[in-house]
């Protein structure tokens, strides 16, 4: 099954790729590896700002990092190679939040629950998820990810 016919039997639509803040590119591809840049949380195409502990709940964090997710998919389908994913290798989820905010793994879940909800056994990964004191342009959240992929 394709992952587009599977992200249409879950009722998920990919947003617009972002376009990067900065001098990176969104995906670098090389050695049957896909290397996605720190993705921001968007939602109905407004960017997620927050600070957990603070100004935001766990579960709005949450839905922060599956955004995250979902245009860490959509860079990947942007990049021409959501078709070829083999496995999420890694995700790595950054957090802004207060110093005694200890929730990160589980705010990294939104994310990550995703890629199963997705990919299946190939979505399981490893994982770091660690709490920063700000992001860029105030955002909630960041993940980045290592996509291993087919061929």
């Amino acid at each position: 099954m394709s992952i587009e016919t599977r992200l249409k039997e879950l009722g998920i639509v990919l947003p617009k790729a972002a376009a990067p803040v900065a001098s990176y590119v969104p995906v670098v591809v090389s050695n049957g590896f896909a290397h996605v840049s720190g993705q921001l949380p968007f939602i109905d195409g407004v960017l997620v700002k927050g600070r957990l502990g603070d100004t935001f709940e766990l579960a709005q964090g949450m839905d922060a990092a599956r955004a995250c997710g979902l245009m860490i998919l959509a860079q990947l389908k942007n990049a021409g190679v959501l078709e070829d994913v083999e496995r999420i290798v890694k995700l790595g989820a950054f957090v802004n939040s207060t110093p005694d905010f200890t929730d990160q793994p589980k705010v990294a879940n939104g994310a990550s629950d995703l890629m199963l909800e997705v990919f299946g056994d190939a979505g399981r990964h490893a994982r770091a998820a660690v709490s920063a004191p700000s992001l860029p342009l105030g955002a909630a959240v960041e993940v980045d990810a290592v996509v291993a992929l087919a061929g």
